[in-house]
């Protein structure tokens, strides 16, 4: 559990802190939301990445902490937006840290590859223009960039089956 905690902590604590705008409330709703996933761990099924389990541990913790203080619940009907709002929190908190996962992979790649798929990705170029750039032909590229992608995506597969024995 501590090795989760060092791994998620700081993704359940910027999700609440987004949620809750208080940083000693946003603490506090950490540690007990691992606590809860502790006591819960059997019936996470694997169905979703363990971040985002936590962060639905935490926005429930969120929501049980406003019903106890008084303050309005958020309702299915009435609440949409902010749920998507919190969805989106979350989501957006996810893809960051897969993108630098993503990133910190990128650079073990070899390092035409790694220069073919920041052009592609961030520069936007075209296979021809990279070529062009690389001083290699079109079909080079393509096929450069590729088999660059098929090793991030295996990595991705790896790192995803790997979340899942953990648990």
């Amino acid at each position: 559990m501590e090795e989760l905690y060092r791994e998620y902590g700081k993704i359940v604590h910027h999700f609440l802190l987004s949620v809750c705008h208080d940083a000693q409330l946003a603490e506090e709703l950490t540690q007990e939301t691992f606590l809860q996933a502790f006591l819960s761990l059997e019936r996470f099924d694997g169905s979703c990445k363990i971040s985002v389990w936590l962060c639905q541990i935490a926005k429930h913790l969120f929501y049980q902490h406003l019903a106890k203080s008084g303050r309005e619940v958020p309702t299915e009907q009435a609440q949409m937006p902010e749920e998507k709002a919190v969805d989106n929190v979350e989501q957006n908190a996810i893809a960051k840290l897969e993108l630098m996962d993503m990133l910190k992979e990128m650079q073990k790649l070899a390092p035409q590859m790694r220069e073919v798929i920041y052009l592609r990705v961030m520069g936007q170029l075209s296979f021809k223009e990279i070529g062009e750039v690389m001083g290699r032909s079109e079909n080079w590229a393509r096929v450069t960039f590729y088999r660059g992608k098929e090793q991030l995506l295996t990595k991705r597969k790896e790192w995803e089956l790997y979340e899942g024995d953990q648990l």
